[in-house]
């Protein structure tokens, strides 16, 4: 059995974002897609907000993929591309960007995983678990993208 506060795994998914306020929830639908792929070296884990706690998680995984939605109207529909560590803080210890999760990473524990943001562009934020029609669309053209590029790396649980 994998200890997992002490042993490393391939990649790590977190989905951030509220499923409770429609296209807001689309980091967690893409997130709940991919945990139900059965790729064993793909870990996910859900979040409303990144924390400093979510540090020590990201220091054990050699990759990171933040996914949320996006208030932007991205060419595809969503966007990936590389994430680096920053030094820019909130001054509230929840509410953190990825930019300083791998910061702390960095500074607090000398770890710096490759990381990627994946923004999945959404277009209503209300109240309510659905997403919208446009949100379904690019959530599909993101995790099309996502196991073309991503899931031939690892290898499909036996």
């Amino acid at each position: 059995m994998k200890n997992t506060r002490t042993e490393k795994a391939g990649i790590l998914l977190i989905g951030i974002g509220n499923s409770g306020r429609k296209d807001d929830g689309l980091g967690w639908k893409f997130t709940e897609l991919l945990s139900r792929s059965g790729w064993s070296s793909v870990d996910c884990e859900f979040r409303y907000q990144l924390q400093v706690e979510d540090v020590l998680l990201v220091c054990r995984y050699d990759k990171v993929i933040f996914v949320d939605a996006s208030h932007t109207g991205l060419k595809e529909g969503f966007e990936l591309k590389p994430c680096s560590a920053a030094p820019h803080y909130y001054y509230s210890s929840h509410m953190q960007s990825p930019e300083t999760i791998l910061y702390l990473a960095k500074e607090l524990y000398n770890k710096e995983p490759a990381a990627w943001v994946l923004a999945i562009s959404g277009h209503n934020w209300g109240l309510g678990t659905s997403l919208s029609r446009e949100a379904v669309q690019n959530l599909e053209k993101a995790r099309i993208h996502f196991e073309k590029e991503w899931i031939p790396a690892v290898r499909k649980s036996a």
